[in-house]
């Protein structure tokens, strides 16, 4: 059909399930019907997707349940859709030791003070590595701020602080809540505020300003076993951070092979804005912060 200028959305398919056969295509052409329109040659054709016949199609009728999009997920989408279509994606990929990230965590929650509730008396704090790789992947950008970045056409937007959003699931999507100046924070004041931030996504009652916007963020399914994954960018981020499963793993040392707990870390970038030597840099930067993590107290 390429070969031939035909417009494949112009041909009615008499094959199994309305799918086109070579007989349909050597016919259009005969007849001449699904001549496409010639495209301008400074302009590549745009992908077209395929239409909600042309999916319906594919299956037999009753094997299936229509559960219609809100608005959410539309939404959701349409920004993904707009993300990948839009930023050229980079991705860099490095393991991340966490044995001492792990004993400190802790050490830091058994120390931490009580306090008192109408439920009695609970810890002021309680301390999950995902708070620490926030606090950590801010660290690094306060350490690496050329990378601290968004893209505009006309000029980049250099930030002076690091802005974290962080990944939540909800039912029927995906929301972005943000630690605003994660870099300035105490560990337990980024655990605190995410555990009222994802427990007011989930309720859907955050405010428009407290999941828009940010500089970058984390995107963490370490919990669910995943080892390692690319996750995508949010604009007007120039960054994510995707998190995997700690797990022990046999690593080379001094010669000898030992055990020590692993994390997989993949950074997503945009690469008008972080090119591939800045990215690593500031990956190096956290890998840093995140196996030497009583700099997160300084």
């Amino acid at each position: 059909a390429k070969e031939a200028g035909l417009d494949l959305s112009a041909i009615s398919g008499s094959g199994p399930k309305g799918r086109i056969v070579k007989a349909d295509v050597e016919a259009a052409g005969k007849d001449g019907s699904a001549k496409a329109a010639a495209a301008p040659a400074s302009a590549p054709a745009a992908a077209q997707a395929m239409s909600d016949d042309q999916v319906m199609k594919l299956f037999e009728e009753g094997s299936y349940e229509l559960i219609p999009h809100d608005s959410m997920r539309k939404t959701i989408a349409r920004r993904l859709v707009e993300a990948k279509s839009t930023i050229p994606h980079f991705y860099l990929t490095l393991d991340c030791e966490i044995d001492a990230l792990l004993a400190l965590r802790k050490q830091l929650n058994e120390a931490a003070p009580k306090v008192k509730t109408e439920d009695g008396e609970k810890p002021a704090y309680k301390l999950s590595v995902n708070d620490m790789v926030i606090k950590a992947h801010a660290k690094a950008l306060a350490m690496v701020p050329e990378a601290n970045v968004s893209w505009t056409e006309n000029a980049m937007v250099k930030h002076r602080h690091a802005d974290v959003g962080v990944a939540v699931s909800i039912p029927g999507g995906l929301i972005t809540p943000i630690i605003r100046r994660a870099d300035e924070k105490t560990l337990s004041a980024i655990s605190n505020e995410m555990k009222d931030l994802a427990t007011r996504a989930r309720s859907r009652k955050l405010k428009t300003e407290e999941f828009q916007g940010g500089n970058t963020a984390v995107s963490n399914l370490g919990m669910f076993g995943i080892k390692d994954f690319a996750a995508v960018i949010n604009p007007p981020h120039a960054t994510i951070l995707a998190v995997g499963a700690g797990e022990q793993r046999a690593v080379v040392k001094d010669g000898e092979v030992k055990v020590a707990t692993v994390m997989s870390v993949t950074l997503s970038t945009d690469h008008r804005a972080v090119d591939g030597a800045l990215g690593a840099e500031l990956l190096a930067a956290f890998k840093k912060v995140i196996e030497n993590p009583l700099t997160m107290l300084i």
